[in-house]
């Protein structure tokens, strides 16, 4: 938060709501005059800029680290050598760059959002005050429901960092697979965790197969989409708004479900030992 005293909006919603008690709507410019120091104590509350973009890269960051820099992605496909993590490490570090843009962009929106709607609050509900005030004003009712849109913006910013950072995480997970050679990606949805609320169709794909357009594998005629289609015809894992599932990517023939082989592909199957 900003170096700021958490008080500072709140005693000026305070504040606010108890001149248009005593006194009620007057004037415009008595109104803008509130409007205008209630925006400014908004803005001093909240993130500045700078402090969120910082905060997005310090997270985003932590989550690149493990994944690529220490391997961590290496442990999902055993099938991607480290010196193949190494050649795509550049598309992967300006995924990195283009997500924590779209991160702290899509805060920004956000914060003008929630102070925009708390202004429509306030100037709604002090122009419906008659001049000369209001004892019938619930003063405490009046300034919570005021200041409800910037005093959630902490969890707000919280949950975008959350779904950025799967999305992040899907997104490398896509790069590094298809730059592998991944054949097929089978979905998984966390429906099962407690508290996690599944789209319907999210879980409904749990376990299905999806194929990769053009791998290799399609082109030499080894395999074909199975009753699943291909990846590129759905969503991806992630990319809706707080979306958890995940891909585990398939590299070999032999852990294709039989449907998706053909003939071609049955033949050049390893024979069991």
């Amino acid at each position: 938060m900003a170096t700021t005293s958490k008080t500072s909006f709140f005693s000026e919603a305070t504040a606010a709501v108890n001149h248009f008690r005593q006194y009620g709507f007057e004037s415009q410019a008595e109104l803008d005059r509130w409007v205008a120091r209630l925006r400014q104590a908004a803005l001093l509350q909240l993130r500045t800029p700078a402090e969120t973009e910082r905060a997005i890269r310090d997270a985003l960051t932590q989550k690149y680290r493990g994944l690529v820099t220490q391997g961590g992605i290496l442990n999902q496909m055993p099938a991607v050598s480290r010196m193949n993590l190494e050649r795509v490490k550049p598309k992967l570090r300006a995924e990195l760059d283009r997500r924590i843009m779209a991160s702290a962009n899509l805060i920004k929106l956000n914060r003008a959002e929630a102070i925009d709607k708390t202004m429509r609050r306030f100037q709604g509900w002090a122009t419906s005050i008659p001049a000369g005030g209001s004892r019938a004003v619930d003063v405490k009712a009046e300034k919570d429901d005021i200041r409800k849109a910037i005093g959630q913006m902490d969890f707000i910013e919280r949950r975008v960092v959350i779904d950025q950072s799967h999305k992040l995480i899907a997104t490398l997970n896509d790069i590094v697979a298809v730059e592998n050679g991944a054949l097929a990606a089978e979905w998984h949805s966390p429906w099962r965790r407690q508290g996690y609320n599944a789209r319907k169709d999210h879980k409904e794909r749990d376990l299905k197969v999806f194929a990769i357009r053009g791998n290799w594998a399609i082109e030499k005629g080894l395999m074909k989409p199975g009753p699943d289609g291909y990846t590129d015809e759905i969503e991806a894992p992630g990319q809706l708004v707080y979306c958890s599932c995940t891909y585990k990517y398939i590299f070999a023939l032999r852990k294709l479900p039989v449907e998706m082989l053909t003939k071609s592909g049955m033949y050049a199957l390893p024979e069991k030992v």
